[in-house]
């Protein structure tokens, strides 16, 4: 009973932390406007940037990274507290990825703006953050590597995300030495995390196909010119 009542708060506190969109609220409060409506209309980071530039940018960043580490931490503790944890020593390791991925959903589809929101990538990072920094680390490293190489930020996340199970799996079987089976349902409940973001850029996948995805540039002048003659974007 403990564990579904930890469970079921998890969620909660996931899915009403992550539709606090910072994307949104950073550009109303900063510029008077909706980024729903402006570029890709994607209530995210890159859009966020590429439309109102690295102020607006930095402020979303923060936000929706300490959403999902607030999300996660807040899970863990009142798991803990009940608990709820893996005996002997109250292990509430799993509780996280259950608030990290209603965090995602939340961010996805906002209970406060019409359901509307974004593709998830910085609130399941900063998620992956709060429950293991070595696999957030890890993830980093290969989303940097594939941006270096492509200058695509869709693809470098698509690829990062693709990876995350894997290393959690290997990180806790291997580094955490925690043991196949905990190891393997850690691994089982970060793949909806994965899925959800990696649906969300179905969109994009579909550009990188067709090779009419925008390239990422510090130049955000340029960018806003080539997305409002037509080019579509993330």
């Amino acid at each position: 009973m403990k564990v579904i009542f930890a469970l079921l708060l998890a969620a909660a506190f996931g899915y009403l932390l992550g539709s606090l969109n910072f994307s949104i609220i950073t550009v109303k409060l900063m510029t008077g406007k909706d980024i729903r409506t402006m570029g890709s209309r994607n209530a995210g980071l890159t859009n966020t940037y590429r439309c109102c530039g690295p102020a607006c940018a930095g402020v979303t960043l923060l936000g929706d990274l300490l959403k999902g580490v607030v999300a996660v931490a807040l899970a863990r503790v009142v798991a803990g507290w009940l608990k709820a944890g893996f005996s002997p020593d109250n292990d509430t390791h799993y509780i996280g990825f259950i608030a990290g991925f209603f965090a995602i959903i939340g961010h996805v589809f906002p209970l406060y703006y019409n359901f509307k929101g974004g593709k998830g990538v910085l609130v399941g990072a900063a998620a992956l953050l709060a429950i293991d920094f070595k696999v957030f680390l890890g993830l980093i490293l290969i989303f940097a590597v594939m941006l270096a190489l492509s200058k695509f930020v869709s693809l470098s996340s698509i690829i990062a995300t693709m990876y995350a199970p894997v290393a959690v799996f290997l990180l806790s079987l291997i580094v955490d030495e925690v043991g196949f089976g905990r190891s393997l349902l850690y691994t089982i409940l970060s793949i909806p995390m994965a899925a959800m973001v990696i649906w969300m850029h179905r969109t994009n996948i579909q550009r990188l196909m067709s090779g009419t995805e925008t390239k990422f540039s510090f130049k955000t002048d340029k960018i806003i010119r080539r997305m409002r003659s037509g080019d579509s974007e993330e």
